[in-house]
């Protein structure tokens, strides 16, 4: 074992709660998604150059720092692609691939980035005795039974960026002034403590993420489903009234978020389905696609409706109930609530 010192530690392992002083493992061995990796950086970047840390405040990463962070992969449309390597060992470049602390090798990006921070690898973080620490050590129990608890209100869409994060913390909010306790729930993409935290500042009096299960990120998750449920039952010990929870990335892409949609003791329990697009196009893609779930789209929300026209269109020709959360959220949890209480009443 060698011991260093650390000059910042990324949130994908704010579980483990490492501290600044780590012992790892040089050499080589296989890779585990979610090992705790130390690395030093070789490069900066002028457009993805920070670290979000376990406090949630971000860091500038400098060349020469040393810092913790966890094996992962990434598949975002508008951001960095990236697997982990079948084994790792000490001098690797491999690539921060997320500003929550997710190493992996990089494969591409979008074309907006510059090129993804490379970084060396030092070693795999282990405790006293030389055991390797993986976040999934210090995760929530896994349940695959979904218990009895509050209705959920669940955000998805069409991709990233399409404004669910604003709508689910909106809700939140608006809910939280109405007078409920409610929980805030991340379930698919990649670890980052920004959206949790969003919605614990809107009011929420819980929060948690597939982090909290023990996952860097959920691309090529088997177990998603039962990682959700896990959540819910979590999210429930704390009593709330309402349960928001937002998928990451799109109904269709690479964060597996197809294995919720299809889960019934999931979706059995959904009160409310949001849905955010960036057009009208979108609209009826996402209405295609969760057809095949068996799925109704309650209310449509996201940056379609920015303009009142988008709305007014939606209801006109979709026949959709439409709101939006920057403009009038007091209006867009109206929306939401008359499904919530069809869903408490039954």
């Amino acid at each position: 074992m060698i011991s260093v010192r650390l000059n910042k530690i990324g949130s994908v392992t704010s579980r483990v709660d490492i501290g600044h002083d780590v012992n790892t493992l040089p050499g080589e061995r296989r890779s585990a998604i979610g090992d705790v990796v130390i690395v030093r950086a070789i490069s900066e970047s002028a457009t993805y150059g920070n670290l979000e840390l376990p406090t949630g405040r971000l860091a500038r990463i400098n060349a020469g720092d040393i810092f913790a962070g966890a094996l992962g992969k990434r598949r975002a449309l508008k951001g960095f692609v990236g697997d982990v390597p079948d084994t790792i060992r000490s001098g690797d470049r491999l690539h921060l691939l997320n500003m929550g602390g997710v190493i992996g090798l990089c494969k591409g990006h979008h074309s907006s980035f510059s090129d993804a921070i490379e970084v060396e690898v030092l070693g795999i973080a282990c405790s006293t005795s030389g055991t390797p620490i993986n976040i999934s050590d210090h995760a929530i129990p896994m349940s695959e039974n979904m218990r009895d608890g509050a209705p959920i209100i669940l955000v998805a869409g069409t991709c990233m960026n399409s404004g669910k994060t604003v709508a689910a913390a909106e809700i939140v909010k608006q809910a939280v002034s109405s007078g409920l306790k409610v929980a805030g729930a991340k379930l698919s993409g990649i670890a980052c403590l920004r959206d949790t935290l969003q919605m614990q500042d809107n009011g929420a009096i819980a929060a948690a993420s597939f982090l909290d299960s023990g996952l860097p990120s959920t691309v090529d998750s088997p177990r998603l489903a039962e990682s959700a449920i896990s959540i819910f039952n979590h999210l429930n010990a704390a009593n709330p009234d309402i349960i928001v929870a937002e998928l990451g990335d799109g109904i269709v892409g690479g964060y597996s978020v197809e294995k919720i949609l299809a889960d019934r003791r999931i979706m059995d329990a959904v009160s409310t389905f949001v849905f955010c697009a960036s057009d009208y196009i979108g609209i009826i893609g996402g209405m295609t696609v969760l057809r095949q779930y068996d799925i109704d789209i309650d209310v449509i929300a996201g940056s379609v409706t920015d303009s009142p026209m988008g709305e007014r269109f939606i209801v006109d020709t979709f026949r959709l109930k439409a709101g939006n959360a920057k403009r009038d959220g007091h209006a867009l949890f109206e929306l939401v609530s008359e499904h919530i209480s069809m869903g408490v009443a039954a």
